[in-house]
């Protein structure tokens, strides 16, 4: 029962990181029109934001597996809320730019801190205990807009900001009163970043794996409104389909992880890349915007049960003394592949049109699926043992390789 109340409150943590940039996304369109900043430097907060926080991941995580979890959490929320009220009160492009920066390293710093201790409180619950934080993340992003909705109009274009911060204030004691396992002396790596875990090729086949999800993930955010608008589609569809492709992943994020976890990660990876390398293709060349919206809650039912399994094989080919480390250097990876994805499907559809771009990110895709596989080997077929789920000093699948 402990155990699910720390899920539960890490994860309502890891929603509020996700809601401030939720609420920022949805308000750029305001920054524009009321402080006069064009779009190309809003272009540059939003991006600021992803490479910071790929930054924080891959450098400070290692350090929560050296004793600091709790510590790196608190530093991270520290920075979100500065982050959050610079963004609330800062009228110009270098304001804004700073604060999107600093909540990106608070949310960097924090985001695999929180997934090492869930991990580690919980090992034989891993695979539904990385959907639920992917759950909260998504639902997290999700609420920032309607907050935005309901707090901009009467209370200004700082309420929302202002709001998250009182709730995350909120959660300073509530963490205070929760039992985290550190690190003892004597389990604590020696290695000072996480860049040694490239020697093990089932980590690196993870790692593809999760690249490959944000490679698509980066493209879709990149294109969708963009294409649907070209399309002559209503722009209610465009925001509707966005909200409704969440749900599945609210919903299904921690069936998805508890599957991932018994069936084997790198079969349920697999399968849900190649079909949502089938859905990217299909993109480029459905005729009209419903064709794409109505394809699109296909795709959205198939990523929810999927996209949580690289996560997943993370968390079980990686020693328990390494998680941190090992969930940092693939975010920040997630993070960078993502932020480039999104640059070139912009690049290739203004210069080269739909088809092109959504099927560029459809090859790249399959292509890291493969290449994942090549260095996975044998432990692709593998499941976990559940009754040694737990990381152990060899990760469950690396072992078995």
């Amino acid at each position: 029962m402990y155990n699910r109340r720390l899920v539960y409150t890490f994860g309502l943590l890891t929603g509020l990181f996700a809601a401030g940039y939720g609420v920022m996304f949805t308000l750029l369109d305001d920054f524009r029109d009321r402080y006069g900043i064009s779009e190309s430097n809003l272009g540059m907060v939003v991006a600021v934001g992803f490479f910071s926080a790929f930054l924080a991941q891959v450098f400070f995580a290692p350090l929560a597996d050296r004793g600091h979890a709790r510590q790196l959490v608190n530093i991270g929320m520290a920075f979100n809320l500065a982050g959050l009220l610079t963004m609330a009160f800062g009228k110009t492009f270098v304001l804004l730019l700073i604060g999107r920066l600093v909540m990106g390293i608070g949310t960097g710093i924090a985001v695999p801190a929180i997934r090492r201790i869930v991990i580690l409180a919980d090992p034989e619950n891993l695979g539904s205990n990385i959907g639920r934080l992917l759950a909260a993340d998504v639902s997290g992003f999700a609420l920032g807009p309607a907050i935005s909705a309901v707090l901009v109009g009467p209370f200004g274009i700082s309420a929302p900001f202002l709001v998250i911060c009182v709730a995350t204030l909120a959660c300073f004691p509530v963490m205070s009163r929760m039992h985290v396992d550190e690190a003892a002396d004597s389990d604590k790596p020696q290695a000072r970043f996480a860049f040694d875990l490239l020697k093990s090729r089932t980590y690196v086949g993870a790692l593809c794996f999760g690249s490959a999800v944000f490679l698509m993930v980066g493209t879709f955010d990149a294109l969708w409104v963009l294409v649907l608008d070209d399309l002559n589609t209503a722009d209610w569809i465009a925001n509707l389909g966005i909200t409704l492709f969440a749900l599945p992943l609210i919903f299904l994020g921690s069936i998805g992880g508890r599957l991932a976890q018994r069936v084997g990660p790198f079969r349920i990876g697999t399968l849900g890349l190649v079909l949502g390398a089938c859905f990217m293709f299909a993109y480029g060349r459905l005729p009209t915007g419903i064709a794409m919206f109505a394809v699109s809650m296909v795709h959205a039912l198939s990523d929810g049960v999927s996209v949580a399994s690289s996560g997943v094989a993370v968390g079980v080919v990686t020693p328990a003394d390494r998680m941190a480390g090992a969930q940092g250097l693939l975010g920040g990876a997630q993070t960078l592949v993502g932020g480039i994805a999104a640059l070139l499907a912009g690049e290739l559809y203004q210069n080269h049109g739909r088809a092109t771009a959504y099927t560029v990110c459809s090859v790249l895709m399959i292509t890291l699926v493969v290449v994942g596989i090549a260095c996975v080997g044998p432990a692709w077929s593998a499941r976990p043992d559940p009754e040694s789920s737990a990381p152990t000093d060899h990760g469950a699948l690396a072992h078995q390789s």
